[in-house]
């Protein structure tokens, strides 16, 4: 075995598969440098190109994406200053309202207080024009009836207009004080 280690080593001295024949070797470097130098001048300025292009469009769109970030913020501050403002404004409004709302319930309580009162007023004097206008006519019938009656039971006529005025004053006077003392007594 170590005999054919040997051999293979001397063999293998002679023909190394690693290193190739020095004219492959030339050639295969021109054709290297040929294709690495067509690359370079052709190819290589177009990626580049390609490359800051879209270094270029990542770069802007970053940009754009910040400025409409920082827009959308002052946007949104804008926004909730406005949506402040509104409601603080919608507030002082309600506020304003109810406000007005017990001024006029006020105005209005005032005014039917005032009317009922005229009412009243105007009932009472009404009342007392009745009441007069009442014990005007009652007076002058009643003192008819008793003019007719006297004058039945007496057998005369008093048809003297002012004898009959003054007897009938004169008894509905002394009812009145009758009636008033009744009155002070209770």
């Amino acid at each position: 075995m170590s005999q054919l280690l040997i051999q293979m080593a001397a063999e293998g001295e002679a023909e190394n598969p690693l290193i190739p024949p020095i004219p492959e070797l030339v050639i295969g470097l021109l054709a290297f440098v040929i294709v690495f130098g067509f690359l370079a001048k052709k190819l290589l300025p177009n990626i580049n190109k390609v490359l800051e292009q879209r270094r270029e469009a990542i770069e802007g769109g970053i940009e754009k994406a910040e400025a409409a970030q920082t827009e959308a913020q002052s946007v949104l501050e804008q926004y909730k200053a406005q949506l402040a403002e509104a409601r603080h404004e919608a507030a002082r409004l309600r506020q304003e309202a109810q406000e007005q709302g017990a001024t006029l319930i006020a105005e209005m309580r005032a005014e039917g207080q005032r009317q009922r009162e005229e009412i009243i007023a105007a009932g009472h004097t009404q009342l007392a024009a009745d009441r007069k206008a009442a014990a005007s006519a009652l007076r002058q019938d009643v003192g008819q009836l008793a003019t007719e009656l006297a004058g039945k039971l007496v057998g005369e006529s008093l048809e003297d207009h002012a004898r009959q005025s003054r007897t009938i004053d004169r008894f509905l006077d002394g009812l009145d004080e009758t009636a008033s003392q009744a009155e002070a007594t209770r």
